[in-house]
């Protein structure tokens, strides 16, 4: 089954009933790059522009905390990780101190101790990093899958450089870093288009019926192939006479000037394709106006991961992305027939994922653990992480949050958006409360809303409305929408257990909230271009 987890990884990693020993085929992880950035996960308004309010997604930054310490102490003195991992680690330490980046690989080591060891031996891990600490990430990856076990240092080509011009050269690539587990690892080579160049250099010939061809060579190698007479010509054949005939019955070769040796002809159109190198120039980012773009930070193509999947794993094997983000890694694998596995550690991750899922695969089956399931998880979730639980809240409604851990929201967690049937576009408020609350507070939503122009709002909630609430929001009636003679009233509770009761607000259709991924079409093997 696959499965999506809410939590930290590395405490799921672990958990040997999840993940036992060698059950994973491939990993792909795009960690945080440690580059001191701050990502806002971007929703655009009805007129296309960014939101002003926007939800902090995650900080790109470990620091150096007690907990760090504790995983440095906890590797180092683990009889079971291997020596010269730990000998690695001390060296970092001695001349990096307690510093951001030493932190951000000891977060990472410990990770990568337990990838390894949920990796089956003809399994491959993809590391996607940027020039930042690819090199320290290289070393640890040595130490962790053995310095063999390096595959490639794959080096994808954005378009979209960064960095200040005035003092380097811009920054136009990140790195993937490629290792197998073992000199048994899956292999299928990945062939990509022709450059129209090459074609024009090699592929220069046209045969009677428009066909483009390669003339190549029919010679084999003195001391090799046997050397024979064939069309008047004595050479070390690389075929058999009676192959010669047969080309030549079937019009295959190609005849040059008198006196120059028949060459056979290659037809482009029966090539694989040019074999995929260790630079990846021909796969462009996520833009702003890409379709695919969902409006995450750090969100890669999915033509990157259908590359990665094709090449190191076949259909109805695992693959596993321990920071899976919105899920592009999860979305390429079920297209490909893949069984997956997704960890995030926030909730509006989890809901993204949940959202494309849906709009790519209606019908894909998958099973979401960390997730509350009942209103004494979800007031667990309330105690220990306010913000997540409100994310984790308006994503029951498919809502986009707002909020940021900075506040600054104006008492909103989260929109709604529907459109009327002239096409007018209209907002629901949402306004999240884990703990208690009071009479001002609803008539606080109630002005929010005013001030945004939002004719509806939903407040959620772990406790049930009182009554003077639930005759306040009875007070302001019912919004009419245009065009209908449909009537939703204005100002409506939901409680945690409403939502595991099965019961939701009355509201317009606001399936468009977040932004919809197209449907997709599973892909097989063939159609990919791969050589198996």
């Amino acid at each position: 089954m696959n499965k999506l987890f809410y939590g930290d990884n590395l405490e799921i990693l672990r958990n040997r009933e999840y993940f036992p020993d060698e059950s994973v085929d491939l990993i792909y992880l795009d960690p945080p790059f440690n580059s001191k950035r701050a990502y806002n996960v971007i929703f655009k308004d009805d007129e296309g522009a960014d939101a002003s309010a926007q939800i902090r997604a995650f900080d790109d930054t470990w620091t150096w905390s007690r907990e760090t310490n504790d995983a440095f102490e906890e590797m180092v003195f683990d009889p079971n990780a291997p020596s010269a991992l730990k000998d690695l680690m001390m060296a970092f330490r001695a001349f990096m101190g307690d510093t951001d980046l030493m932190a951000y690989l000891v977060m990472m080591a410990v990770r990568l101790v337990e990838m390894h060891r949920v990796l089956r031996p003809t399994g491959s891990i993809y590391l996607h990093c940027d020039p930042t600490a690819s090199h320290y990430l290289k070393i640890l990856m040595d130490q962790v899958f053995g310095v063999t076990n390096f595959r490639n240092d794959i080096i994808w080509k954005r378009s979209s450089p960064r960095g200040n011009t005035h003092l380097k050269f811009p920054t136009l690539n990140d790195n993937i870093l490629f290792y197998s587990k073992s000199d048994k690892a899956l292999w299928n080579a990945v062939y990509g288009e022709y450059r129209e160049e090459y074609i024009r250099k090699y592929y220069c010939y046209k045969d009677e019926d428009g066909r483009l061809f390669q003339p190549t060579s029919l010679l084999g190698h003195a001391g090799v192939n046997p050397i024979y007479e064939w069309k008047g010509l004595p050479k070390p054949w690389r075929y058999p006479k009676h192959r010669l005939d047969e080309l030549d019955q079937k019009g295959l070769i190609y005849y040059p000037s008198k006196g120059k040796v028949p060459r056979l002809k290659r037809y482009l159109e029966e090539q694989k394709g040019q074999p995929v190198q260790s630079i990846w120039d021909d796969i462009p980012p996520v833009n702003s106006q890409a379709d695919e773009r969902l409006g995450y930070p750090t969100q890669k193509p999915q033509a990157l991961l259908e590359r990665i999947i094709s090449a190191s794993s076949n259909p109805g094997d695992v693959v596993l992305d321990p920071f899976c983000g919105c899920g592009t890694a999860i979305a390429a694998a079920e297209k490909l027939g893949r069984k997956w596995i997704g960890i995030d550690i926030t909730h509006l991750s989890v809901a993204l994922m949940k959202k494309r899922l849906s709009d790519h695969y209606p019908d894909v089956k998958y099973e979401v653990i960390g997730e509350p399931r009942s209103l004494g998880a979800a007031k667990d979730l309330a105690e220990r992480d306010k913000f997540q639980f409100e994310a984790w809240a308006v994503s029951l409604l498919g809502g986009q949050p707002i909020k940021s851990k900075g506040g600054g929201d104006g008492g909103v967690d989260g929109l709604l958006r529907f459109r009327d049937f002239d096409g007018k576009f209209y907002k629901v408020i949402i306004e999240v409360k884990g703990g208690g609350y009071n009479p001002t507070m609803v008539k606080s939503l109630k002005a929010t809303m005013d001030t945004q122009g939002a004719p509806l709002g939903v407040f959620i909630a772990l406790k049930p409305p009182t009554k003077g609430e639930l005759s306040y929001a009875a007070s302001l009636g019912t919004w009419q929408m245009p065009g209908s003679e449909h009537k939703y009233p204005v100002l409506q509770f939901m409680t945690i257990e409403d939502y595991f009761a099965g019961r939701r607000p009355d509201l317009p259709d606001t399936s468009g909230t977040l932004k919809k991924a197209k449907r997709i079409t599973k892909t097989s093997q063939e159609k990919l271009g791969l050589g198996i």
